[in-house]
């Protein structure tokens, strides 16, 4: 089958962002389970009689179907799938940062169905609105985003090759990994047990939850290569992502 007669159906799906293209149309930003992150025109989208308006929102659950081989797919059609709460508040800006990070991070057309279904656990975490539980799940969410993009932590082992252990104190390196906190100024501080606690996916200590954001935010700065994140400039006058 040629590229310009493809056609997918049933895809699971969120829009990550969308903006105006034409008088009356829409350019989105997809992230789809099977498909990766993919641009789609959606036609007659901005009409005020388009079925389309009351169904391509951010962080609901879509179904999506779509043609054509090139790197803008046309947009066939979408369902609203149901199932979460409307985003408010803080977690609202929340979902915003995790569709940051997907966009200026994640690769066109590259599939990665773990860091959706963890996306989408995210997703859930912030319509609850239970702050002890939504750090954890952004967390997770860091972790499984450098992961998928080959960028895994290695946290129960340290540079050398020994067992990290709960009560040392660590300098965690890009692409190295951690060090003993006496042999280097350079990385970022962490404990050990914090590194243990993220490898467990273990975030009731709240040291531990606060170390592992700051190793997450200075993993994620170096991988973005100086690309601002707008979210965490609106949210910084309000408490830190």
């Amino acid at each position: 089958m040629s590229g310009a007669r493809q056609r997918i159906d049933g895809a699971a799906a969120y829009l990550l962002h969308a903006y105006p293209y034409s008088e009356t149309s829409l350019i989105l930003e997809v992230f789809a389970r099977d498909h990766g992150r993919l641009a789609m025109l959606a036609r007659g989208a901005r009409r005020p009689r388009s079925a389309l308006r009351g169904v391509l929102h951010a962080f609901q659950p879509l179904e999506l179907g779509w043609f054509g081989g090139g790197e803008v797919k046309t947009l066939a059609k979408a369902e609203w799938l149901g199932g979460i709460s409307l985003l408010r508040g803080e977690g609202l800006l929340l979902g915003y940062y995790l569709n940051e990070l997907l966009l200026k991070l994640l690769p066109r057309e590259d599939a990665h169905a773990v860091l959706f279904d963890a996306y989408a656990s995210a997703l859930a975490a912030l319509s609850r609105g239970a702050t002890s539980t939504t750090s954890a799940e952004l967390r997770r969410f860091e972790k499984t985003l450098l992961r998928e993009l080959g960028y895994g932590l290695v946290l129960e082992r340290d540079a050398h090759g020994r067992a990290v252990e709960a009560g040392r104190s660590y300098r965690y390196q890009v692409e190295r990994g951690a060090v003993a906190a006496d042999a280097t100024e350079s990385g970022q501080a962490v404990s050990g047990k914090t590194l243990l606690d993220l490898a467990g996916d273990n975030y009731a200590d709240a040291r531990s939850l606060a170390e592992g954001k700051q190793l997450m935010r200075y993993l994620l700065n170096h991988y973005l290569a100086g690309q601002p994140l707008q979210t965490r400039r609106v949210f910084i006058e309000l408490q830190d992502v």
